[in-house]
């Protein structure tokens, strides 16, 4: 299963509001399920996607927000330094983040780097694939947002980019 098709079962899984999917085709067995997230704006839908028949992966997410009549804490100083808007690229898979083509190798991006449309920031392995994660904006990288070797998850913020004026 490529990524392609892992994107489009998710969206189809959406459309169709169903909370667990399992498929098996010969060795790969994917398992999606779907958990709700709490906020005090709105209410997000999250997926867990494993590959293959590893134990059961816990999920991690945030605890539902407890509705507080106390007021919200100020904003931290750089957040009001850094107020024109970032483009985040997400992560269009489940697989593990690498930085750069192979190990030793310089990183494909790093922050302060002037990127263009369709550049190559990561790859992200998944079920021994190495995907090529493409720059979809022309900008400035201002922050990478995960760690070479991590492992991330569908709609997971990789970096975040300062388009270009």
């Amino acid at each position: 299963m490529n990524q392609k098709e892992l994107k489009e079962l998710i969206e189809f899984l959406i459309e169709k509001d169903i909370a667990e999917f399992e498929l098996e085709r010969g060795d790969v067995r994917v398992r999606i399920k779907r958990g709700a997230v709490h906020s005090t704006d709105a209410l997000d839908s999250r997926y867990l996607v494993t590959a293959s028949a590893p134990p059961a992966i816990p999920e991690t997410g945030a605890a539902p927000a407890a509705a507080s009549s106390a007021p919200p804490p100020p904003p931290p100083p750089a957040a009001a330094a850094a107020e024109e808007p970032l483009h985040m690229v997400r992560s269009p898979i489940v697989g593990t983040f690498y930085e750069a083509p192979s190990p030793g190798a310089p990183p494909f991006v790093k922050p302060g780097d002037a990127v263009e449309t369709g550049q190559v920031l990561c790859i992200v392995e998944a079920m021994k694939l190495m995907n090529e994660i493409e720059s979809d904006i022309s900008g400035e990288i201002v922050k990478k947002l995960v760690a070479n070797g991590q492992p991330i998850e569908y709609g997971q913020e990789l970096f975040a980019i300062r388009p270009r004026s």
